[in-house]
Formats: C-alpha cells, structure tokens, sequence
C-alpha cells in the first residue's frame, strides 16, 4: 500500500472511512480522515483519522493498543469514501466490543476465522479450471479428473488423522495438524471444482442443517 487513492474530500476537508476487517468482511467503524490522515495510513500502514471532537489527528490504537494494520485502501466510485480492509489487533469499539454495530450489551463475538481466504483460493482454482495453464499442480490434478483428485482428498483426510492422533499424544504440535488441514481443505475445493460443484452448494446444506 503506497499509493493514495483519488479522494474528494469534502468542504470542511474530510472523508468518511468505511473500517471492514479483511478476515471475514464485518465492518467494524466509520470514521473520518483528512489528508494528514491519509497521507500517515498510507505512509505507516495502520489506520490514522482526523477526530472531529478533539480536533486532532490520531492513530487508533494509540493509547488501547488496539491497531488497525491496514491490508488495502481503496476509494468508491465517486472518490467521496474510502474502504480501509484491515487487520484489528483487538476491539474497534470504544465500548470493548468487536464493532461499533455490535447490539449494546450482545455477547462477545467469536475471533473472526479468516474464511474470506477461502473465497480467494476457491477463485485461484477456478481460474485453473477455466484456463488450465501449463506447470499448475492445480491444473494438472484437475486434468486427471475426479479419480486423482479424490485420491488426494482421501490421502490428505488421512494425513489428518494421523496428524491429529500424534498431536493427541504429544508427538505433534497444533502446526502440523493445520498444515495437514489447509492440504485436506485445498484439495477438496479441487474436487469440487473437478465436479462443477461450487462451495455455495456445501455452505447451504450445512446451514440446512443447523436449523
């Protein structure tokens, strides 16, 4: 993040700021910056804003330790509001709570698990899909069709497991056990797209489910 976005500010040289955590897409609050403060986020990659109240240029986080670390900075169509995709290093609120548009008095939400990654893999492996271009593993394994594909799936469900039982016994650290996820997780969104099966398919039956 270098550049600054064409912005228009407005007359009292301001522009509201839309805070979403890049994890899973929850927006957790406005507030609004003039050009110091969009000159400093650029510049530190953490979010700074111009306090109306106090009328000063301030870093969240400053005295609760509760950064913004930004991911990306982007204008909207008309220049006249920027979308910060950051990275909160603890509540947003002032209240304590994990967004300003939490319900007074709501439970804590649960950490955010960063599933939106896995809307950005699913399109890297689609675009394989579509395009098939030459040395992609992805590509090559969508190829041999539904019976490499669920080897792999079944290999890596093994893997697992096992991975799971030495962590169970003290011989194997949560690493390992995520590292043997990410490879079962991956190569069952190849088997899905080898089918043309899209994940929504899977999201809906498990939210069928919890009902």
């Amino acid at each position: 993040m270098t550049d600054l976005p064409d912005v228009r500010f407005d007359d009292a040289g301001l522009v509201p700021g839309i805070v979403q955590d890049a994890t899973d897409g929850t927006v957790l609050m406005v507030a609004y910056l003039d050009r110091e403060a969009l000159a400093a986020t650029v510049e530190t990659g953490y979010a700074h804003f111009w306090s109306r109240s106090r009328r000063r240029l301030w870093r969240k986080g400053e005295t609760s330790g509760n950064v913004l670390a930004v991911v990306d900075l982007a204008a909207d169509c008309d220049g006249d509001a920027l979308l910060l995709r950051v990275m909160p290093a603890g509540p947003a609120c002032h209240t304590g709570a994990r967004s300003c548009f939490d319900d007074p008095g709501a439970p804590a939400a649960a950490p955010a698990q960063g599933f939106a990654g896995l809307e950005r893999l699913w399109a890297v492996i689609a675009d394989r899909a579509e395009h098939r271009p030459e040395g992609s593993y992805t590509a090559r394994l969508l190829a041999g069709g539904v019976d490499a594909a669920g080897r792999k799936v079944l290999e890596e469900a093994g893997e697992v497991l096992l991975a799971a039982k030495d962590h169970a016994a003290g011989t194997a650290g949560d690493d390992r056990v995520a590292e043997e996820g990410a490879d079962l997780l991956f190569h069952l969104l190849v088997l899905l797209a080898e089918r043309g099966v899209p994940p929504r398919r899977v999201l809906e039956v498990l939210a069928g489910r919890a009902r």
